[in-house]
C-alpha cells in the first residue's frame, strides 16, 4: 500500500476516469476528511501530481464555497511549434517580433484569425504604460501564457 499522497492521487484519477467526463470538481475539506488528513496534504497532491506537464489543468477557489476543479487535457498537434516559439520569446520580446510570431502561428494554421487578432491586440504597446524594458518583459510573459494555453486542448 502506498503513502497517503499516492492514495489521494489514485483516488482522484480513478474518480475522474469513472465520471466519464474530463472534469472533476471536488471540495478540498471533504476530501481531507475522507482521507483523514489536513487540507494542505490535498493541496500538495494537486500541485505536484496534477500539473500541466502531466496533462491536467487545475482551477482552485478558496473559501467556504471553495472547490478544486481538475481537467484532463491533451497536447495540441502543434505542441512542438509552440515550444519552439516559446524558446524564441525568452524573457523579453518587442512588439514587432511578437507580431511576427503571431503571424507565423496563423500562417502555419496553429491559430485561427480570431485568435491571432486577439493575441495581437493584447500585445500592443499602447496597453503598457511603463518603460520599454518592462513593457517587453510583460509582453513576453503574456505571450508565453497564451501559448501555454494553446498547447493543450480541453476535452470538454
Amino acid at each position: 500500500m502506498g503513502n497517503i499522497t499516492d492514495l489521494i492521487e489514485q483516488y482522484l484519477k480513478m474518480t475522474l476516469s469513472r465520471s466519464g467526463k474530463e472534469l472533476l470538481e471536488i471540495k478540498r475539506s471533504e476530501l481531507a476528511k475522507q482521507f483523514q488528513c489536513v487540507p494542505s496534504q490535498i493541496n500538495y497532491v494537486i500541485s505536484t501530481r496534477f500539473t500541466l506537464e502531466k496533462g491536467y489543468i487545475v482551477e482552485s477557489k478558496r473559501g467556504g464555497g471553495g472547490y478544486i476543479r481538475i481537467m484532463k487535457v491533451e497536447s495540441d498537434s502543434n505542441v512542438m511549434l509552440f515550444e519552439q516559439i516559446q524558446h524564441l520569446i525568452g524573457q523579453s520580446i518587442d512588439q514587432q517580433t511578437a507580431q511576427n510570431i503571431v503571424l507565423r502561428l496563423y500562417e502555419e494554421k496553429a491559430i485561427n484569425r480570431r485568435e491571432a487578432n486577439l493575441i495581437a491586440s493584447v500585445l500592443d504597446r499602447s496597453h503598457f504604460k511603463s518603460s520599454i524594458a518592462h513593457r517587453d518583459e510583460i509582453r513576453a510573459n503574456l505571450l508565453n501564457a497564451m501559448i501555454d494555453t494553446l498547447k493543450y486542448k480541453e476535452n470538454r
